[in-house]
């Protein structure tokens, strides 16, 4: 998988001011990705003719993620995922899931991929097993012991941890839906070549509540939409393939991470390199998007974490194409 590179908020500024300079690319890793995947120019042009500008976020929604940690082979998972999209159905626009393909102790038998028993699509990724692991085993005395469990925005209800089980998750968003308690917002905007599978991706930041005083770390997951492959039920269940064998052939997985873009499972720091002068935070991106995603059947998943608490104060979508 092609890696990320990301631009530093001073970079940027000085690479807009320079005199135009042909093919003037920044530093990379060899196949990392850079302004080789902007086809109308160089640094300089895309920062003049293409590079998007934010105007003030009129947003006053606090939204919610729906962390489902899941396995192909889990036979309650199901159950998690669909309360997972009815929550996210019932709240078009503010509620997001990112499924994640980990147990807590990273890939468990859940997890494996199975070719003699046909379960050969392999779901997990490096950053969601880091993310599995960091609430899970890395975690002293976390609830999160199986799968399906799960996380609502990592939001701390009581037990002194972010892990929820899937029967308290609809309650959970509908608390923080009604709190509507916004601490930070977020707004993105992109640019996508499909000829080269360039991703530029554009943040801004900017906290709203001035006693947040911990480390914050802002995520970006790439999601893949929907999956259609073998997932273990019940057995006693009818499957969408017809079938009463306990695997379901046809079973769309949805929202599945597959990546960080950044390779940065627990974020990159909101920090002075990234502080403008109007005290936000702005991190701009660039992802080759990988061969094997389509980017009509991929999305961006925002977020900005409390690296103490682990609370997700702000999430957002950015549609690739």
């Amino acid at each position: 998988m092609k890696k990320i590179f990301l631009l530093g908020l001073i970079a940027v500024a000085g690479l807009s001011s320079c005199d135009k300079v042909e093919n003037a690319y920044p530093p990379a890793p060899p196949g990392s990705g850079g302004y080789e995947l902007y086809p109308d120019g160089d640094s300089t042009h895309y920062a003049d003719n293409a590079k998007p500008t934010f105007t003030a976020n009129a947003n006053t929604d606090r939204n919610v993620m729906i962390e489902d940690f899941t396995g192909h082979k889990c036979v309650f998972c199901p159950a998690a995922a669909h309360e997972a999209e009815n929550i996210e159905a019932a709240n078009p626009g503010r509620v997001f899931i990112s499924t994640i393909h980990s147990g807590p102790g990273g890939i468990g038998n859940f997890q494996i991929v199975d070719v003699p028993g046909g379960y050969v699509h392999d779901f997990t990724c490096t950053e969601g097993i880091e993310i599995g692991l960091h609430l899970g085993d890395n975690l002293s005395g976390s609830p999160f012991t199986s799968n399906p469990s799960g996380t609502i925005s990592r939001f701390d209800s009581g037990s002194g941890y972010p892990i929820t089980a899937p029967s308290n998750w609809n309650s959970t968003t509908a608390s923080i839906l009604t709190a509507n308690d916004l601490k930070v917002n977020i707004q993105s905007d992109k640019n996508y070549y499909p000829s080269t599978r360039g991703l530029f991706l554009h943040t801004e930041v900017e906290i709203l509540d001035g006693s947040l005083s911990n480390e914050l770390r802002i995520v970006v997951q790439l999601h893949e939409d929907s999956i259609i492959a073998p997932q273990t039920l019940p057995s006693a269940d009818d499957t969408q393939d017809g079938t009463v064998d306990g695997k379901d052939e046809l079973y769309v997985h949805r929202e599945v991470l597959r990546a960080c873009i950044d390779g940065k499972a627990l974020g990159a720091e909101l920090d002075a390199a990234h502080l403008d002068g109007n005290g936000k935070y702005y991190f701009d991106y660039i992802y080759e998007l990988p061969a094997q995603y389509e980017a009509d059947n991929a999305h961006l998943l925002i977020y900005v974490r409390d690296a103490v608490t682990e609370e997700i104060y702000q999430v957002i979508k950015q549609k690739i194409q």
